[in-house]
């Protein structure tokens, strides 16, 4: 603002110059003229052009306002208080309104309006001038102090008020940060460590079962002790590539191509895990579009949950896994024959009974722009999960508490 009152300034003292230094006496007074045009021209055009770097000068000394206005009073003289230097002094109080506050608009307005009445008293002397002619000025230039302290409160109030939204924002910014992260740490100790650590528990309670019997099997012993050393290391190598993740800073072109090929060797390692066939259909890798690392675990953590739900709870017999390209979208589904989900099942029942298996597949879908489908499908019993994946995915909105059966296919 103070850039705009300068360069308004400058134009007015454009157009007063010419009859300033007709004006003037020859010699002494048009050589005092002249350097009174040269310096406010200077000033108004330095501050007008760089006012980011030489405002903060103004600022710090205002000695230099005062001087610029002195010298504007050799112009008001010569020319006169009706030219258009008239405006360059109401001028002075609006900027020492905005730069100094209400006690530097009442110096500059003081100042001002006193320079002003004695200019109007000395050339109009002559003159029996009305009094409201001669105080019409100096009436402006308070008024205009005045504006400028006003305006200088406001945005300064304005400034306050702009840095606390900023920085609420940002603390809910970083609240929201902190809860999707937790949220993300939440799934992956879900879909890695916790389902490990289970079977480990689960090994481990075999190992003391059979330990524990009155003739034990030494060969039995050794096979669920090594069953149990087995997925200790697996827990330990889960937690090893989830601390990678997080200290991951930017994929490469290498991790965005491998997610077929991994999704494909954690498929066959869970069939010859668990003995539950599982059939894959889908074309070969190069048939099927790449997907980024993040998107590419986002996948693979809702296939293997899918393979898990089907081995755990609903008592397949088999699991097919397609993949491929429908238009504008890539489908991923996992149908078993199982029993499928009971009816009137919906997300918050899940999580209120602890379940997150579900919930964890919704939230990664919706972090990878796609939309997940639990239901039959169009088969006549089991689940299917379907994973809609637009090629060119935007994220959206995971929904919360909608019902996950057969009949609302939508989860």
């Amino acid at each position: 603002m103070c850039r705009q009152v300068f360069g308004f300034r400058l134009a007015m003292i454009a157009v007063a110059a010419p009859a300033a230094l007709l004006n003037a006496a020859p010699g002494l007074g048009a050589r005092l003229v002249g350097a009174a045009v040269v310096v406010t021209f200077m000033m108004s055009y330095v501050l007008f052009r760089d006012w980011a770097r030489f405002g903060p000068l103004l600022l710090r000394h205002p000695s230099l306002l005062a001087v610029d206005t002195l010298f504007g009073s050799l112009l008001l003289v010569s020319a006169g208080p009706d030219t258009t230097l008239a405006y360059v002094s109401v001028c002075t109080p609006l900027v020492a309104g905005l730069v100094y506050g209400w006690r530097g608009a009442a110096c500059f307005a003081s100042l001002q309006s006193l320079i002003l009445l004695l200019v109007h008293a000395t050339l109009k002397a002559d003159r029996h001038a009305p009094v409201a002619e001669a105080l019409l000025l100096p009436g402006l230039c308070v008024i205009a102090g005045a504006m400028g302290s006003t305006l200088r409160n406001l945005m300064i109030r304005f400034g306050a008020a702009t840095q606390a939204l900023t920085t609420v924002q940002a603390r809910l910014a970083a609240a929201e940060a902190v809860s999707a992260e937790r949220a993300r740490l939440a799934r992956e100790m879900h879909d890695s460590v916790a389902k490990t650590l289970y079977g480990v528990a689960l090994a481990a309670d075999g190992l003391a079962a059979t330990a524990s019997t009155d003739a034990p099997d030494p060969d039995r012993i050794r096979q669920q002790a090594e069953l149990v050393s087995r997925s200790a290391r697996r827990a330990a190598a889960e937690s090893r590539e989830l601390l990678t993740d997080l200290r991951r800073e930017r994929p490469g072109r290498a991790e965005e191509t491998a997610a077929w090929r991994e999704l494909h060797a954690r498929v066959l390692d869970f069939g010859a895990r668990t003995g539950l066939p599982v059939h894959c259909h889908w074309p070969v890798p190069a048939g099927l579009p790449p997907l980024s690392a993040s998107t590419g675990r986002h996948v693979l953590a809702i296939v293997v949950e899918a393979l898990e739900n089907a081995h755990r709870h609903a008592s397949a017999t088999r699991v097919d896994v397609r993949a491929a390209v429908h238009g504008d979208l890539l489908r991923v589904t996992v149908h078993d024959d199982g029993a499928g989900l009971p009816l009137g099942t919906t997300l918050e029942d899940l999580r209120t009974s602890g379940h997150f298996g579900l919930l964890g597949m919704v939230e990664r879908a919706a972090q990878a722009g796609a939309r997940l489908r639990v239901g039959r499908g169009g088969h006549a019993r089991g689940t299917e999960v379907r994973l809609e994946l637009p090629l060119r995915a935007r994220p959206v909105t995971a929904p919360t508490d909608r019902p996950a059966h057969p009949s609302s296919p939508d989860a």
